[in-house]
C-alpha cells in the first residue's frame, strides 16, 4: 500500500500545488471491508473546505487516467489537522523547535509517551521535556505527532 501513496504522491503533487496548498501526505489505507485514500494538504493559515473541494476536483481526473488503483477506494481530502503526524523528513524539519508528543513501541524510562520540544531529526529523533533529553531511533518509534504545548512531559507505562 505504500507503493500505492508514493505513486499517487508523484501523480498529484503538481496539481495540488497548483491550487495553492501544499501536500502534507498521502495514505491508503484499508479500513473494514472499505479502502480510502487519504490526501492531507496544508497551507499558510490552515485549509478550509473550499481548498479540499477544489483539490478533490483537480486530482480527481489524474487518478482516473492514470488509474493507479485496482479496487474500489474512497477519496479523501483534508488537512492533516494541529495534530498532524510527522512522518517524512521534511515535515521533521519543519518542526525543529516546536512541541511534539513521541509515542513509543516500548518504554523507556516507564514512559510510553514523551511530549517535548523537538531539537533535531536526521533519522534519529532528539527531543527535550524539559527535566531529560531524549534520542530515538526509528525502531522505538511508533508515531510522532505535533504537540499544542510541551506540557504534561511523559505518560508512564501502566
Amino acid at each position: 500500500m505504500a507503493n500505492i501513496a508514493q505513486t499517487v504522491t508523484e501523480l498529484i503533487a503538481d496539481a495540488v500545488q497548483a491550487q495553492g496548498v501544499s501536500l502534507w501526505d498521502v495514505r491508503f489505507v484499508k479500513e473494514g471491508a472499505d479502502y480510502f485514500l487519504r490526501v492531507f494538504i496544508d497551507k499558510e493559515g490552515g485549509v478550509g473546505i473550499d481548498d479540499c473541494v477544489n483539490v478533490s476536483h483537480a486530482i480527481d481526473p489524474i487518478l482516473d487516467e492514470a488509474d493507479p488503483i485496482d479496487r474500489s477506494y474512497c477519496l479523501e481530502v483534508c488537512s492533516p489537522g494541529i495534530n498532524r503526524e510527522l512522518t517524512r523528513p521534511e515535515h521533521f524539519a519543519a518542526f525543529i523547535g516546536k512541541p511534539v508528543t513521541v509515542r513509543l513501541y516500548r518504554a523507556v524510562e516507564s514512559a510510553k509517551e514523551i511530549t517535548g520540544q523537538l531539537l533535531s531529526y536526521d533519522g534519529t529523533l532528539i527531543l527535550a521535556d524539559g527535566e531529560k533529553t531524549y534520542c530515538l531511533t526509528k525502531e522505538d518509534i511508533a508515531s510522532v505527532k505535533a504537540a499544542d504545548s510541551i506540557a504534561g512531559g511523559t505518560k508512564e507505562n501502566g
